[in-house]
């Protein structure tokens, strides 16, 4: 099945685990420890962009890290779809973009931007 037929599926059945993921369950490697949670959209996950965008802020619940993800080009209205986003590992996520890893011991409040010119994650500034 190609990926826009697995994505219709995986929304007909209303089961984001079928959505056709860049990378697979079952290539998934430990990049860091722990299991905390995370917020991160399907432009990295399903689309294959890069982090753009990462912040961190106050946990939603006991698991979860704080730390957001996006490709930095989600809309309101796409990020206000909860089907284009979810709660994954933040070691899930570090096998999409390894560059997250030096950042993850930011405090609550801290935010990163793609740098479109070196291409790396920088501390944005308030």
């Amino acid at each position: 099945m190609n990926p826009d037929d697995q994505m219709k599926e995986a929304r007909r059945l209303g089961d984001k685990t079928k959505k056709p993921f860049k990378i697979s369950g079952e290539k998934i490697e430990r990049k860091i420890e722990g299991t905390e949670g995370c917020f991160a959209t399907d432009r990295i996950l399903i689309d294959g962009m890069r982090i753009g965008y990462m912040y961190k802020e106050e946990k939603d619940f006991d698991s979860d890290s704080g730390w957001r993800f996006m490709a930095g080009d989600e809309t309101d209205e796409y990020l206000d779809d909860q089907w284009n986003s979810g709660i994954y590992t933040v070691n899930t996520i570090c096998n999409y973009d390894e560059e997250i890893i030096q950042h993850l011991g930011a405090p609550v409040g801290s935010s990163f931007a793609l740098d479109p010119k070196t291409g790396k994650l920088i501390e944005l500034k308030e």
